[in-house]
Order: C-alpha cells, then structure tokens, then sequence
C-alpha cells in the first residue's frame, strides 16, 4: 500500500471477559478521506471492534495503528489527543448543558481552538450555531447525534469513530443521519462507521467490512457488497433491494 492507513487493525483479538473472546483475526484498513462501514449481524464484534480501537475493550493479539503510529490499548484520553474521536451510541451528549457547552467539552484539552473550531463545525452543521444557547436534554434523538459529532468533530479528528449513528430513529431521520456522515466525510475527515442498517451504510461508504463471529469475512466497496448474490442472501435479506 503506497499510502500510510490512517487506521491499520492487524489481526486483533479482544473481549471484554477473561477467556472469551468476540473478535477473532479481525483486521480493517482505513485510508485518509475514506467512509468505511462496518455491518454484519448481531453479535458479531462490529461495535467490539470500534471500541477495541478506541482502548475500551482489551486487545490481546495483534495491532491497531494510527499513522504509522502503534496506538494498541492506549486509554481515550490519549487517543482523543492523537485525533481519534468516538461517537458512543448512547449517553453521547451532556443534556443539562446547551449546545455551545457540549462543544466546548470537546476542545478541553485545547480551550483556545474553540473559535476555530466552532466555525468548522456549524458550517458543516449550521443548526447547531442557531441553536447554540439549546439545552441539549431539550433536543431529538437525531438532533443529539448532530450534537455528539459536532463536538467529536472539536478535536479536529483524523479519524472518526461511530457507534450505529442511525440506531433508534425514524426512517427520515435515519435519512438525515447519513447525510451528516457524508457531510463530515466530504469536509475531509476519515470515517468508520458501524451501522446495523446495512443497506444504506453500503450506499453511502466508499468500502465496507462484514463482520461474522468476529472476523472480516468479507469485504469490498459498498457497490460490491450491495450487488454481490452471496452478501445478499446471507447478511442483507430484503434490505438489499433498492
């Protein structure tokens, strides 16, 4: 590969209990620019993997690289200074605190990028500077996703790490979730996204890894896997049809 991944996961064995292990051989690559989906059914390691990336699940064998740089079971902290930046499924903004004060907690580390940032942000996600001064325990589900990115995207991430950014919402809402994944995307920040809805994750990303009882059992571009016979019939049923 003529370019260093922005994220290399080599080979990676991790669980949460002694013993037992939810991801097996599970490697990923993701280039600079890139939208990388993770799917694969239920149980399969796809939130696992992201959080093995980010240091909160034990990596007990292989590597996770970040620009050439071994960042294996380095704590949150650390990482979010390197510029990986998660986005959790749940609990994933401060709701007694407005909008302003949700992004402000993601430049803590570096309070004088605030400006800087907060111009980058809203005009990605302009109703977050409308609505600045919004308690965000007031807003949508959706408009809590929008906050969570926002104040991921503070750090002025070199990757982007997200937890099932549709899970839980309506289906224009889901349609609204994707379209901010692709914003960020276009803005130049690298993504990799788990997503339980398959069908529009492959639509959207550049490259997509299926995971099976913790291994990439296959992967391709999202065009690919939407239009590959065996994918279908084995992990997208009727969601594939277009």
């Amino acid at each position: 590969m003529s370019q260093t991944p922005v994220v290399y996961a080599e080979n990676l064995v991790a669980g949460y209990l002694p013993g037992i292990n939810i991801l097996n051989d599970c490697s990923l690559v993701a280039n600079q620019g890139e939208l990388i989906g993770i799917i694969g059914p239920n149980g399969a390691g796809k939130s696992t993997l992201l959080k093995s990336i980010f240091g909160q699940v034990n990596v007990r064998a292989g590597k996770v690289w970040l620009n050439g740089e071994d960042i294996t079971n380095l704590k949150a902290n650390k990482l979010v200074s390197k510029g990986v930046a998660f986005v959790p499924q749940t609990n994933n903004v401060f709701p007694s605190l407005t909008i302003e004060e949700n992004l402000q907690m993601g430049v803590f580390q570096t309070p004088k990028r605030f400006d800087e940032r907060f111009e980058f942000v809203t005009n990605i996600f302009p109703d977050l500077g409308k609505r600045r001064a919004q308690k965000a325990g007031s807003l949508s589900g959706g408009e809590r996703q929008m906050v969570a990115m926002g104040r991921a995207l503070m750090i002025d991430p070199s990757v982007l790490l997200l937890d099932e950014p549709s899970a839980g919402l309506s289906p224009v809402r889901q349609d609204e979730a994707f379209l901010r994944v692709k914003e960020v995307n276009k803005a130049g920040v690298t993504v990799i996204m788990v997503e339980q809805n398959a069908r529009r994750c492959l639509q959207i990303c550049d490259r997509a890894y299926v995971l099976d009882q913790g291994k990439d059992a296959h992967t391709g571009t999202g065009r690919e896997l939407l239009n590959d016979p065996k994918m279908v019939e084995l992990y997208l049923g009727n969601l594939a049809e277009l």
